[in-house]
């Protein structure tokens, strides 16, 4: 139940380009680029992210992307 509360939160502040842990702006981040074409981006708090630079989304990084 408690996921089910969380993660529109979530997905909300990830559409607005925002940290889902503390909603500060993912543009402050450390980028790194990739080779097919993305960003990884290193969040002051510690959590990495996937940005497309086509779509200009945000995304949670998975543990292979790490």
């Amino acid at each position: 139940m408690f996921k089910n509360v969380i993660a529109p939160i979530q997905a909300w502040l990830l559409s607005q380009g925002r940290c889902v842990a503390d909603g500060r702006p993912l543009s402050e981040g450390k980028r790194e680029k990739r080779r097919d074409g993305t960003f990884k981006v290193i969040h002051s708090c510690g959590r990495i992210y996937i940005n497309d630079s086509k779509t200009k989304k945000y995304r949670r990084a998975l543990l292979e992307e790490v």
